[in-house]
């Protein structure tokens, strides 16, 4: 099994910490350190890990002057209370990046919001809806005989 930790340099981990919980419905918990923080999944699943910027020297997280905060980064998670956190995002930001809309490419409905170091962040429901009406009824069809049923009842 292979799992990535995806790390982000935060301005302030308990505040960023707090942001995340919210946007993902968990109760409140602090982070680990005031340097460094994950947030999991209820199975324990790291989800993503916010790292103080400057913290213990690691080159891409030396300081956000260095970069705009999330280039060449999109933050893209898919979640199974879509219309849950749909509400939960709108009461953490004053607008959405993109309203919800369905994903051509996923079939599944998602938004976009900025976190609060700017890093743009996609919720996307886990699967796409479940069609409302009955499938499409095939006339029944007898089976025919094959030489194999045919040999099978001989023999």
């Amino acid at each position: 099994m292979k799992r990535t930790w995806t790390i982000i340099g935060v301005s302030d981990v308990p505040s960023s910490f707090k942001w995340y919980q919210s946007l993902f419905g968990q109760p409140k918990t602090p982070p680990s350190h005031e340097y460094f923080g994950q947030i999991l999944d209820t199975d324990g699943t790291v989800l993503l890990c916010l790292h103080q910027w400057g913290a213990h020297g690691h080159p891409s997280l030396m300081s956000r002057d260095e970069a705009s905060a999330g280039n060449g980064l999109l933050l893209f998670f898919r979640v199974d209370d879509y219309d849950e956190a749909l509400t939960r995002a709108r009461a953490l930001v004053t607008r959405l990046e993109e309203e919800p809309h369905v994903n051509p490419n996923t079939r599944t409905k998602e938004f976009s919001l900025r976190d609060l170091d700017g890093y743009y962040v996609t919720i996307s429901a886990l699967s796409a809806p479940q069609r409302r009406e009955p499938a499409r009824q095939w006339p029944n069809k007898r089976l025919q005989p094959t030489k194999a049923r045919v040999r099978k009842s001989l023999g």
